[in-house]
């Protein structure tokens, strides 16, 4: 499949998605670990990509985290943006999926998971459409179905929300032309 955002195949998935899974370190932030003098660990989160996921919230995608780590720095932006299904210190990310899809009752085959290194790999695959962000590893990059062109942490999750966002709205008007024959006709919406 082409990774490229303009991709038929993609916007097909995406229009079908009602679920996207997130990983936090690498996604969500840059991937940098910084750690003050004492002890305590920090993480810069994006206001686009927490825009990103309000607005795809609003227009009815579930949003569920996933991280191997943890930490009240991920606690806190998870909360602010409203995310209810946030499981953190995951080794196992398959059993964490497996939990979040019973808990949502949304099937895989609705599911888009954006990771970027192996430990995400396993759910990606899984995912109807899986998605690595511009500087995932190479490995995460060749097993996804489209790769952002902004890095995690720089953009990456907005990319893939308006993604999302208007594929849905897309096939909105592709159902709504369907239903209403005036609006799938050309000659007969100009007739007045």
């Amino acid at each position: 499949m082409s990774n490229s955002n303009n991709s038929p195949p993609a916007t097909r998935l995406a229009a079908q998605i009602r679920l996207l899974v997130l990983d936090v370190d690498g996604v969500l932030t840059d991937g940098r670990l910084i750690y003050g003098a004492d002890g305590s660990e920090a993480k810069a989160f994006n206001v686009r990509d927490g825009l990103g996921i309000k607005l795809a919230m609003r227009a009815g995608i579930e949003v569920a985290v996933i991280s191997g780590r943890g930490g009240p720095a991920v606690e806190r932006r998870m909360a602010e943006l409203g995310i209810r299904h946030v499981y953190l210190e995951q080794e196992d990310k398959s059993a964490a999926l497996a939990k979040i899809t019973a808990a949502t009752a949304v099937e895989l085959e609705y599911v888009a998971c954006v990771g970027d290194d192996l430990p995400d790999m396993a759910i990606m695959e899984r995912c109807a459409l899986g998605i690595a962000v511009a500087d995932a590893h190479r490995t995460a990059r060749g097993a996804a179905d489209w790769v952002t062109e902004c890095p995690g942490g720089h953009g990456a999750v907005r990319e893939v929300c308006d993604l999302l966002i208007a594929a849905r709205a897309g096939q909105s008007r592709t159902d709504e032309d369907r239903s209403d024959p005036d609006r799938s006709d050309p000659d007969r919406s100009n007739q007045g």
